[in-house]
């Protein structure tokens, strides 16, 4: 068995492979658990196409866990045969997203996120105000546009790159996770939530350095399920990665500012 700190390369449908991972600390999204989106994206890496990705159980962090594939299925397993995760292709059809606000839009949109007035989660890789070392993916109400389109640009860094200067898929995951939470926290004010399940795809190359457009807007809600849907675009407006969410909000009622410790991945 090999050990990784993400995933096992593309693989031949069918054949069982079982490799040895950890979920590394700087990936978390709640203090003590992996980054929703992130976790997603490491299930994702390997199946080709657009792949349906369901979380089970709060990811552990620093762990040995256990991935495997099998009959196209692939399981992220924890302690006692816990299981954390699944994927497999796509069991959702992805929204098509809308057309991308320009740059500035998106930059101007990004200086108005909540996340500044509300420390949504602190510690998560995603949407971290403070985090140095994570992807600081903050998108706001996007102006024109209807309550929860929200925006922002994002700039990966060297440091989530490959050999070749392309960002890894499962980083893009991540980046587009939050974003779908933030739509809902505009449109409704409601804290925050849960990621329970992404159906998502990158359909082009992310590099390091350059400036993407991230958005998320609200599909439909059902009591406390959200759905959202998530695209990633370059600057010329060009879709380079799509998901569709199914979130878990809260079940509180939205708290001052000072004291939101909401859960977004």
């Amino acid at each position: 068995m090999r050990k990784r700190r993400y995933s096992f390369d593309s693989f031949p449908i069918g054949l069982s492979i079982l490799s040895k991972i950890q979920i590394g600390r700087q990936f978390r999204g709640p203090p003590n658990s992996g980054n929703g989106g992130y976790v997603c994206g490491v299930l994702a890496k390997g199946l080709e196409g657009p792949v349906t990705a369901m979380l089970r159980a709060p990811p552990p962090l620093d762990a040995d866990l256990d991935l495997q594939i099998r009959d196209g299925v692939v399981s992220l397993t924890g302690e006692a045969d816990v299981l954390i995760g699944q994927a497999q292709a796509a069991t959702q059809v992805l929204p098509e997203p809308p057309s991308a606000p320009s740059l500035e839009a998106a930059r101007a949109a990004g200086a108005r996120s909540l996340a500044f007035e509300k420390e949504v989660h602190p510690p998560c890789f995603t949407c971290g105000v403070t985090r140095e070392d994570g992807l600081r993916v903050l998108p706001g109400q996007v102006e024109g546009a209807e309550t929860g389109v929200v925006a922002c640009v994002w700039t990966p860094d060297a440091a989530f790159a490959e050999a070749d200067g392309t960002i890894a898929s499962e980083i893009v995951w991540a980046a587009l996770d939050c974003p779908g939470i933030f739509a809902w926290i505009e449109k409704e004010g409601r804290p925050g939530g849960l990621l329970g399940t992404m159906t998502g795809e990158v359909t082009g190359a992310v590099r390091a350095g350059q400036d993407y457009i991230v958005l998320a807007w609200p599909i439909e809600a059902s009591g406390r399920k959200k759905i959202s849907g998530v695209a990633l675009y370059d600057a010329a407006g060009r879709v380079l990665a799509r998901g569709y969410q199914v979130w878990i909000t809260l079940n509180r009622a939205p708290a001052p500012p000072a004291a939101v410790e909401t859960a977004t991945a």
